[in-house]
């Protein structure tokens, strides 16, 4: 196989992916704007939190929660949990790496907060560790993952919304957060200051 075919090959299983996933994610995104417009509009926050691959998303999400997406409004109350340095520096008692997260939650999570977690691999430790801290914090979760992410999904209540994309491979499932985190912020936008071209 040539690169050309190589890179078609690329933009055609995105493509496939991507369609795939409308079907069987437009709803769900659709009330995870709802739910995250609400509890904004209720003074709650947004914390968010990604395994290795997706901690950069994470951030992301967050600082456009906070900074506005493609329109200028106020700034939306959201914090990406790996992004604060000192959270992550060695203290007296270490205690559990797989913990960083939880703690954090623990630290700043209120009842009525929203916790949104992307992972894309099975299920990470932090990640798993995160949700069952959230609902200890009466927090609702929105957690974005890949197939074969079972771990994560039995965690789930029936209040938290599951944004499962149908792909294995990490690159697909990245391209897909990205794409499901942009229409969260889009959705937002839309509810919050009217409909825009």
């Amino acid at each position: 196989m040539n690169l050309i075919d190589r890179i078609s090959h690329q933009f055609e299983d995105n493509m496939r992916s991507t369609l795939e996933a409308l079907e069987l994610l437009a709803a769900p995104i659709a009330g995870a704007v709802e739910l995250i417009t609400a509890c904004l509009l209720d003074s709650g926050k947004i914390m968010v939190c990604g395994g290795s691959g997706s901690a950069g998303d994470a951030r992301r999400f967050a600082a456009q929660l906070v900074n506005g997406f493609e329109l200028e409004r106020p700034a939306l109350a959201a914090m990406a949990l790996s992004a604060d340095a000192s959270s992550l520096a060695p203290g007296a008692n270490e205690g559990d790496p797989h913990t960083l997260f939880a703690r954090q939650i623990a630290a700043f999570g209120q009842p009525g907060d929203i916790l949104v977690a992307l992972c894309n691999s099975p299920g990470s430790a932090r990640i798993l560790g995160a949700i069952e801290a959230a609902h200890e914090r009466d927090m609702r979760v929105i957690a974005l993952t890949g197939a074969q992410a079972a771990a994560i999904a039995d965690l789930l209540g029936p209040a938290d919304i599951l944004l499962d994309v149908p792909a294995t491979r990490t690159a697909r499932i990245q391209e897909l957060h990205l794409l499901i985190l942009h229409c969260l912020c889009d959705g937002i936008d839309c509810l919050l200051l009217g409909e825009q071209d």
